[in-house]
């Protein structure tokens, strides 16, 4: 069988966990339920309540809530309904969930607890959804030790694994996964050692100085890190930790998309390595992040969003939905630019640049040399 996830969901989702252990696909499947909007529906993390079943939730009244992200509507409600069809998941427990989206702090937080049938429970961070201030609280990932939705995760886990006993799972597609390492790290070794694994999909590494200020060796053996093979976000500050390359019916950056991720059986279709262009980007990227002072990343980042908060829209949808009238706020923004922060810009910009070419001047000489090793050992 090759597909994916919601391939996977039809051809193997009658299959108990007796029947078929739990694995990464499963693993991916969670991470990217975490991404429906359960506002209402499901118990709150302060909340004292039992756990709402998935079938029964299919049934709600006010069902059409989870799909309200208009980006992955038709997508999301087809892996809600296969799951709810399924022995593996239909009678899966919700419950603990959490929606924060804090303009001021530029905060966007949620996590969900889902108690599986015959398994253990499993801990899903949504990664960034639509709205401007998750993205920009992405990029804040870039200066910013740690985010403030890093500091949300820890205290979550904290709280939540109180409520029941033995082993758990999590994990998180993007920042989500990087929520769930982070949240691992930071834990006290008693809970540390209740940690099954920490799934990592696709999600960014971190600043040499906040892995070196966490417990990270507590909690390495159990990391199960997925790539695609474009991966960008992924690839993200990440230097020395493993991780695993898997194929992708998607093309570039739209690799990111979980969706996209090709199934084999019950796991990833696994690839070689990173795709060597995209290699190349990532490391210039991650050099160039590095040799900016914290100052100059702020600067780049707040006027990357105060461009983006000029269209007015609160979003990606809205902006999506009257690109006009998006396009000429973001203009004007621009134009309200002082001359020293456009200069400022575009120095940062610039050194992007150099710092790409530099790479590529090594990488050419690099080749030259093996090829001249190569012509020698003929001779």
């Amino acid at each position: 069988m090759t597909g994916t996830i919601l391939t996977y969901l039809k051809k193997q989702g009658d299959k108990s966990f007796q029947e078929l252990p739990f694995n990464e696909v499963d693993a991916l499947i969670l991470c990217q339920f975490s991404y429906l909007k359960f506002d209402g529906l499901v118990p709150g993390v302060d909340e004292s309540a039992p756990a709402v079943v998935l079938r029964e939730l299919a049934g709600h009244p006010e069902k059409e809530k989870l799909f309200s992200d208009e980006r992955y509507e038709k997508v999301n409600r087809e892996l809600f309904e296969g799951m709810v069809a399924s022995v593996r998941f239909g009678g899966m427990g919700l419950n603990y969930y959490v929606n924060l989206i804090e303009k001021s702090w530029e905060t966007q937080f949620s996590a969900i607890t889902l108690f599986l049938e015959q398994e253990m429970p499993f801990l899903a961070f949504r990664g960034t959804d639509e709205s401007l201030v998750a993205w920009k609280e992405d990029c804040n990932m870039a200066f910013l030790r740690p985010i403030p939705a890093q500091h949300c995760a820890r205290k979550y886990v904290s709280d939540v694994t109180r409520r029941f006993p033995g082993a758990f799972m999590m994990g998180g597609h993007s920042k989500g996964g990087n929520l769930a390492i982070f949240a691992g790290m930071n834990s006290t070794k008693m809970l540390q050692r209740r940690i099954r694994t920490i799934y990592n999909m696709d999600g960014p590494g971190f600043r040499p100085e906040v892995q070196k200020e966490s417990d990270y060796d507590g909690i390495e053996d159990r990391i199960v890190k997925l790539l695609p093979r474009s991966s960008f976000v992924g690839m993200l500050f990440e230097r020395e930790a493993s991780y695993r390359v898997i194929e992708s019916k998607n093309l570039g950056l739209f690799q990111h998309d979980p969706y996209s991720w090709i199934v084999k059986e019950n796991q990833f279709a696994t690839a070689k390595e990173i795709r060597h262009g995209q290699m190349f980007m990532d490391t210039a990227v991650n050099d160039w992040i590095y040799s900016l002072s914290e100052e100059q990343i702020r600067m780049f980042i707040d006027v990357l969003f105060s461009v983006l908060e000029g269209s007015q829209a609160e979003d990606l949808i809205q902006m999506e939905e009257d690109k006009k009238k998006s396009v000429l706020g973001m203009i004007s923004a621009i134009k309200e630019l002082d001359e020293d922060t456009k200069k400022g810009m575009s120095e940062m910009l610039k050194g992007l640049f150099e710092t790409a070419g530099r790479k590529a001047l090594k990488e050419i000489d690099q080749r030259m040399k093996k090829i001249e090793v190569g012509r020698k050992s003929k001779e």
